[in-house]
């Protein structure tokens, strides 16, 4: 069937991105027959989902899909998975494209088997970066306990001194490399995905809102990070600057999204994840006070729409319609009162909470580093695609703003796209 198409090399999809739009579209392409390479920046796959404790639909933890999925590719020969990759150039045109890709050392080979010896002898620490910065770990390190590939990572801080000499002798099974080096490899291909995915807008930023200023107020994705069983604080949700139990808590909506002066569009998944994040509240706390600030709830779907009706019933959530004009702090108990004019009502309202979460907004990762590729943009630095010249498409949150399953269709669609750019190229 494929024998005519040409040389072998121009029947190859490049992935870049290895969250779950990246994942989705390399087994896609692969189980159908077509070779792929799975270019992914850390040095772990999985992406945001990973970071999650529970995610939409079914509120399942994170190793719910991605263990079939590192399954699937680990069984399938077709798919080359390169971590800690990060394209460097594309030329050429649809079916015939060369890719440079360069390799960062990770200084552990495939005889790794997560035994942990390297780290029990590791006395640096650096900040986690699976974790927003909120805890420090060794600097030989496995990502998180289902990573894929299942192989510990040395920090580059530490090559050249006493510790990585000692990881090296703790090994017993010869994994430590520290002779590593940054690679390059070329590569042709016949189409490209861009699974670029996305990062938490900087909500240092938004300076009416406090993050930075005072410890009680973080961000939606660090409290799904202390929500987690794997995260900092191994899923206890406590106040940040006293470890005091919550008893009062505000999720304040469109943190930098639908504002003209940061992300003017509406980013989707915030208010899911805001009425997601008030179950996880209202599990840990029967009888905490949670408020949600917004400026038009959304609810897309009528399964979404049934989850927030339920979240409406509980008597101790209260939904307040007005944007947020400030967050202050109380410097002597450290309480944050939210400040915002009820859009209803009329009245200016001021709230005091123990915490407030901020939902902030999702942009796509190539607004801040655009890719070394022929591609068109949005304004916002989304991916467009060009279906008529084919070649190169994105997938998931690097062409918009959405949800797990809609990243998961959306990828599915675009490994029919790559595929065709093979088949009639």
């Amino acid at each position: 069937m494929t024998e005519d198409r040409g040389a072998p090399a121009s029947e190859s999809i490049m992935v870049v991105g290895g969250g779950i739009s990246g994942l989705t579209t390399a087994i896609e392409a692969a189980e159908v027959g077509y070779e792929v390479f799975l270019v992914e920046k850390n040095p772990y796959l999985g992406g945001r989902v990973s970071q999650l404790n529970q995610y939409f639909p079914k509120l399942c933890p994170p190793s719910c899909g991605l263990e079939i999925n590192f399954r699937r590719i680990k069984d399938n020969p077709k798919i080359k998975v390169f971590t800690l990759a990060e394209v460097e150039s594309v030329t050429g045109t649809p079916g015939d494209y060369d890719v440079s890709i360069k390799l960062a050392p990770r200084y552990v080979n495939e005889n790794c088997t997560c035994c942990g010896d390297c780290a029990a002898v590791c006395e640096a620490e650096i900040e986690s970066d699976f974790d927003l910065g909120m805890k420090k770990i060794k600097a030989a390190y496995q990502p998180f306990e289902m990573a894929f590939p299942a192989q510990y990572v040395l920090s580059p801080q530490i090559i050249g001194t006493g510790d990585a000499v000692r990881c090296k002798e703790a090994c017993k099974y010869d994994a430590i490399d520290l002779e590593m080096e940054t690679s390059t490899v070329n590569l042709k291909v016949g189409a490209l995905v861009w699974a670029t995915g996305w990062e938490p807008y900087d909500a240092s930023k938004i300076d009416n809102l406090g993050f930075g200023q005072y410890e009680n107020v973080i961000t939606n994705m660090m409290l799904e990070r202390l929500a987690s069983p794997n995260g900092p604080t191994k899923g206890t949700i406590q106040r940040p600057s006293d470890n005091k139990d919550i008893e009062s808590i505000a999720f304040v909506q469109c943190a930098g999204s639908r504002d003209e002066n940061h992300l003017p569009y509406c980013s989707y998944i915030c208010c899911m994840a805001s009425l997601k994040h008030a179950t996880y509240i209202r599990e840990r706390y029967p009888d905490a006070k949670i408020y949600i600030f917004y400026i038009d709830l959304r609810a897309p779907g009528s399964r979404y729409e049934k989850f927030y009706n339920r979240i409406k019933e509980d008597e101790n959530v209260f939904f307040i319609k007005g944007k947020v004009a400030e967050v202050n702090e109380d410097p002597e108990t450290k309480n944050i009162t939210v400040v915002a004019e009820n859009a209803v009502t009329g009245e200016k309202v001021h709230q005091t909470v123990e915490m407030a979460v901020l939902a902030t907004g999702m942009q796509p990762t190539a607004a801040n580093a655009k890719l070394p590729a022929e591609l068109a943009y949005t304004e916002d630095g989304f991916i467009i695609n060009d279906f008529e010249k084919g070649g190169m498409f994105a997938a998931g949150c690097a062409n918009k703003p959405a949800d797990v399953v809609s990243s998961n269709q959306n990828a599915t669609g675009m490994a029919l796209k790559a595929i065709q750019t093979l088949v009639n190229g």
